[in-house]
């Protein structure tokens, strides 16, 4: 730090007068060519295996579009709605969006830099950081909650940083409307207010929280969120008990002890080295002293998540101002030392997200080994055997009498399995599809009619208290996937529900 404590008497930037002329210029050549190979190896991705389950959900859900949905927001199944009208059954168009929002991210977190007085080669390597981290880019081949929860973060602190440099509170207001979509992601978003918040008040700038419109944009957040609370308060607000599912799954890959970890993973080898620095620097350079309160925001987010049990990437959001302040400091001072460090870290940063990508052949993907394989490589197991499945059920479904086929349903033990069986249920000629788990079981109680049910799924432990009669009649087990959703699975012939659905369902629902 000898070199930063000699620099502490630099002028500070922020206070409000700095015209946006008095900025360092943006790298826009070398973002430019980092943004195009990274399109590069995204767009070389995003065709590859099939459909992740969580995005054959979004595309049921956005069949059924509603005000609200019982574990995320509208944005997701809006969006996979819009992509599946312009191209029906597409994988590369139902991503795009995902590709598309990961770029501008990317460029975002250069200009982050530039506001913070990063020079031309600080945010180069910020955007270089990105790129190399095996989360921050590479989600960006799957639609996912995640991946634009990330891109609104990174928008939402760029806005953020630009207020304490301008004091244009259109900003402020600015960053209310992109709070309000991230909203309709997820709702993690207040938890990065709330550690602003605290953080402005201890650190300042104090003023911040004194703003219309800061509170202007809490209220266009209000106003945009009623139809989804009225959705949640009319059934027993199902998303708060998301998180205790999530906690549930986080505790099969290791729980909290590796939530710090996976968080680092999460930023990448250049990127973990910039966020420990960046943290260190926010909180004790005084060149950076108008944006101290950005330093405590990932520690009071970490805190939360631990407690919460949350998954190690949640937040992921504000790695690109923390990075962008370590980039200041990483390369206010240079030597050859510096500089071959950094092309060592860089590169190897970079090969760590290519092999990251989906770009190996399937003929050189093994099974899961069992299901902590399968849960740590989620994002490949998971992505395969949905055809099949459907297949499998449409044959075990075949096999049924014409009289019992005609007023037979599917259960799916999964919402996963649910949403394939609704996705590929019409060309397999399949009759109504139905789960408890997850969102799915807000989307319709099978009719009290239905007293043959082929479960797809579970055990049969799971089923038999259920029903007068449970008998195996068919088997999915795809080699390439997961374990006990499209490997492994058991079909079962299920007779004589013991209580009524429109009774039954209710107490079957699962998050």
């Amino acid at each position: 730090m000898t070199d930063i404590a000699q620099e502490s008497k630099a002028p500070v930037r922020g206070g409000g007068d700095d015209p946006v002329g008095g900025q360092p210029p943006f790298a826009l050549a070398g973002v430019a060519i980092i943004v195009v190979v990274s399109a590069i190896g995204l767009f070389a991705s995003i065709g590859r295996y099939g459909f992740f389950g969580d995005e054959l959900y979004f595309v049921s859900a956005g069949r059924r579009l509603a005000f609200g949905y019982a574990d995320q927001g509208s944005a997701l199944p809006a969006i996979a709605r819009a992509m599946d009208m312009i191209a029906p059954g597409s994988l590369v168009a139902q991503r795009i969006p995902a590709v598309l929002l990961t770029l501008v991210a990317l460029v975002i977190s250069a200009q982050i830099t530039r506001e913070l007085g990063g020079s031309r080669t600080a945010q180069i390597l910020v955007a270089l950081a990105y790129a190399g981290s095996p989360f921050l880019l590479a989600q960006g081949i799957q639609l996912a909650t995640n991946t634009i929860d990330t891109a609104l973060w990174v928008l939402i602190t760029w806005l953020v940083v630009r207020w304490v440099r301008t004091r244009q509170d259109v900003l402020l207001l600015l960053a209310g409307v992109v709070t309000a979509v991230d909203m309709q992601v997820k709702w993690l978003i207040p938890f990065f207010w709330i550690a602003v918040a605290i953080g402005a008040l201890v650190f300042g700038p104090r003023d911040l929280l004194r703003r219309p419109a800061l509170w202007a944009g809490g209220a266009i957040v209000v106003v945009t969120m009623i139809p989804t609370l009225v959705w949640q308060a009319n059934r027993d607000w199902p998303q708060l008990r998301l998180s205790s599912a999530v906690a549930a799954e986080q505790a099969s890959i290791g729980g909290r002890p590796m939530w710090v970890v996976t968080a680092l993973i999460c930023a990448g080898l250049m990127g973990g080295i910039l966020l420990i620095y960046g943290i260190w620097l926010l909180l004790r350079w005084e060149v950076l002293r108008p944006y101290r309160f950005l330093g405590s925001v990932p520690l009071l987010l970490a805190v939360v998540f631990l407690a919460t049990n949350g998954r190690g990437y949640y937040a992921a959001g504000v790695y690109a101002v923390i990075m962008a302040a370590g980039a200041l400091g990483w390369t206010r001072k240079s030597s050859r030392i510096r500089i071959a460090i950094t092309a060592v870290l860089v590169l190897a940063s970079l090969v760590s997200t290519v092999t990251s990508l989906p770009l190996r052949p399937e003929s050189d993907i093994a099974p899961a080994r069992d299901d902590a394989d399968a849960a740590l490589n989620m994002t490949t197991y998971a992505k395969f055997g949905w055809r099949e499945l459907a297949e499998s059920v449409a044959e075990a479904y075949r096999s049924l009498p014409a009289e019992q086929r005609a007023d037979a349903v599917i259960v799916a033990d999964s919402y996963w399995q649910a949403s394939a069986l609704d996705v590929y249920g019409v060309e397999n000629g399949l009759p109504a599809v139905y789960s408890p788990n997850r969102g799915f079981g807000y989307f319709g109680t099978p009719p009290d009619s239905a007293t043959t049910v082929l479960w797809v799924g579970g055990s049969v432990d799971d089923v038999r208290p259920l029903f007068g009669a449970v008998t195996p009649i068919g088997r999915a087990d795809a080699e390439l996937g997961y374990p006990g959703v499209t490997r492994d699975v058991t079909i079962w012939r299920c007779d004589v529900p013991k209580t009524p659905w429109t009774l039954a369902w209710p107490g079957m629902l699962r998050m």
